[in-house]
């Protein structure tokens, strides 16, 4: 992939901006990330990955994302698809979707990720037991957190 430096520089200047810590952009299946501090994750698409330190102040640049949650290797891992805001609840007045120990179908909610506005249902891809909630409601998410555990 040819590296366009000057939107490179754009990206980092709108992280500094907005506050944001991290921003990805696709055309294709081309994907940039620029992220600040932490442990950023690169590959080559081939789902060989590579990772790079970075120091805070510095942008760092990846064409893919890895969850960076424990739960990540196991089989039954729910992953977000995007960045945003978890919600365990429809509104504040209801109970939560699921629980640890529910059984769930493939296809039932989850919970609900909130990003530009917009409420964004995670549904089980398979059916069993919620053996583990990693996330709280109302907390930030990234792209490939481990938000639940279904065995």
């Amino acid at each position: 992939m040819k590296i366009d430096a000057n939107a490179i520089k754009e990206l980092a200047e709108l992280l500094e901006e907005t506050g944001l810590t991290e921003i990805e952009v696709a055309d294709g299946d081309k994907v940039i990330r620029v992220s600040k501090g932490g442990v950023v994750v690169t590959g080559n698409g081939n789902g060989h990955h590579e990772a790079m330190s970075s120091d805070p102040e510095t942008p760092q640049i990846a064409n893919t994302a890895a969850p960076n949650t424990t739960a990540l290797s196991h089989p039954g891992a729910v992953t977000s698809p995007m960045v945003g805001t978890t919600y365990l609840q429809p509104d504040p007045d209801s109970p939560p979707f699921v629980k640890k120990g529910d059984k769930v179908a493939a296809g039932d909610t989850l919970l609900i990720i909130e990003a530009m506005k917009v409420m964004n249902p995670i549904k089980a891809e398979k059916g069993g037991t919620i053996t583990q909630i990693l996330v709280e409601d109302s907390q930030p998410v990234e792209f490939g957190d481990v938000l639940v555990v279904i065995e």
